[in-house]
């Protein structure tokens, strides 16, 4: 950074602070949480997070007539050996080495479906293997469409654990080629699903599937509670890869997500989850890494629901549009969401810390707390907060982004440190960064309508901008 663009950044920062103060419009920010109370909120939710464990009995697969060649159609066998596991009481539905074919896996309370060493799921190309249609939540719309390649809905103590692979096997012919190009594509039926969502249409009469083009999700749970996640690989989703719903006590752990070709391919997207674990996770993928949602507009709001309390530790993200991102879909809130000690890198990584939303989402987003973030190099900002998502910036729905805290935080490479947007009537409140230190930042931070932002102990290119 040169002086004179170090001089710039300072008084940029200085003047969207003295804007801030004027554009508030005089409402006090509820204050950022400090280091103490937030390891005590961190301690809160780790109590109540408790995966479910299981009985000791064993259904193998190929006992229910699976064969692992590549070839024969698996999707009865292992729904044949998920029924009686769950008939019997519960315990474990186990994939041993080999490649299975398959169609939709719908598991039942009491099932941990377990992927020895060496096995994988892949699951058919065929959209007809995902019908009929489930109820399930498309980009925060709740509808009717193709099942999620592994689903459960209302069910309890459930899990998929072991060191195998669910492969979505989604390419540029299959799935992928749904989000655009020369129809038929998605684009019609998100238009119709948003306006039916927005007219109020009931939800049972919102049916896509069979003839429509609403890609489907490789791992959903709705509705669910006590769920574990352990050990596996997943790769190459037709969309968003791991979508916990409206669900409570969540434990996803040592899981990689191995997809950064595909469109909307986010990682791990918790929506309208409470009690929410995520540690020791490796993520590549096309879009966010992890990304908390909580339901889109109209939709987003019958439902209102927030995503809360969450912890994420441990965490390595590669490629994506954020590494740690809350939205876009915020209408029913984030909130008490807590980060620490991740490590974040990729020249595909375009930012590590993101919270997006606009006036036409609403909900509130606050009490973010992130600590100990290593980012080696991004493409972006090294922090994105902004409130015109989809360069989108009027709307009756502002909504009310206050309380994020940022702490310990280092960068070695990006193009600059801070995007930091609000909006005339809708300011950004009380953001506060701590000992954080920016190096290789080429540009000058970007910060437009934020009211209370505090740099304590920050660092841009070796030089202390604190205010």
């Amino acid at each position: 950074m040169s002086e004179q663009l170090r001089r710039r950044t300072l008084l940029l920062t200085s003047g969207a602070l003295a804007a801030g103060a004027v554009l508030g419009g005089g409402t006090a920010p509820a204050a950022a949480l400090t280091g103490p109370v937030a390891d005590a909120r961190i301690a809160e939710i780790l109590r109540r997070i408790r995966p479910p464990r299981f009985p000791d009995r064993w259904f193998d697969i190929t006992k229910f007539g699976a064969v692992g060649d590549d070839a024969t159609d698996c999707t009865a066998a292992i729904r044949a050996a998920i029924e009686a596991c769950h008939r019997a009481g519960g315990g474990h539905v186990v994939v041993p080495a080999g490649d299975f074919r398959t169609g939709a896996v719908h598991l039942l309370s009491d099932v941990d479906l377990h992927l020895k060493a060496g096995s994988r799921l892949a699951f058919s190309q065929d959209p007809a293997a995902y019908l009929p249609v489930v109820a399930t939540r498309y980009e925060g719309t709740e509808c009717y469409n193709y099942s999620p390649f592994v689903y459960a809905y209302g069910q309890r103590n459930i899990a998929v654990t072991g060191s195998g692979v669910l492969d979505g096997r989604a390419d540029a012919t299959h799935w992928w080629d749904w989000t655009g190009g020369p129809p038929p594509n998605e684009g019609p039926d998100k238009t119709l699903l948003l306006s039916m969502a927005q007219a109020g249409v009931p939800v049972e009469q919102r049916v896509f599937g069979d003839g429509h083009y609403l890609r489907p999700n490789l791992l959903q749970f709705n509705r669910c509670e006590n769920i574990l996640l352990d050990g596996i690989t997943v790769m190459d989703s037709p969309m968003w890869n791991i979508h916990p719903v409206l669900c409570r006590n969540v434990t996803i752990r040592g899981v990689t997500v191995d997809s950064p070709h595909g469109p909307n391919n986010d990682g791990i997207d918790p929506e309208s989850c409470t009690d929410v674990l995520i540690e020791r996770c490796k993520i590549s993928t096309g879009d966010d890494c992890i990304a908390f949602k909580a339901g889109k507009d109209a939709d987003g709001r019958r439902v209102n629901v927030p995503a809360r309390y969450a912890v994420v530790r441990d965490c390595e993200m590669a490629d994506g549009n954020g590494g740690v991102t809350a939205g876009s879909e915020t209408s029913g809130g984030v909130m008490d969401i807590y980060v620490r000690d991740c490590r974040m890198s990729s020249p595909r990584l375009e930012r590590a810390i993101r919270i997006k939303s606009n006036p036409q989402r609403g909900g509130t987003i606050a009490n973010i707390d992130v600590r100990r973030v290593t980012v080696g190099q991004a493409a972006d900002a090294v922090i994105e907060i902004v409130l015109n998502y989809a360069n989108v910036i009027t709307g009756d729905f502002p909504p009310d982004v206050h309380g994020i805290t940022i702490s310990q935080l280092t960068a070695a490479a990006a193009p600059r440190a801070l995007n930091l947007l609000g909006l005339v009537d809708d300011p950004l409140r009380d953001i506060r960064l701590q000992d954080c230190r920016f190096d290789g930042m080429e540009e000058e931070n970007s910060i437009q309508y934020v009211e209370d932002l505090r740099l304590d102990r920050v660092w841009i290119n070796g030089v202390r901008v604190d205010n």
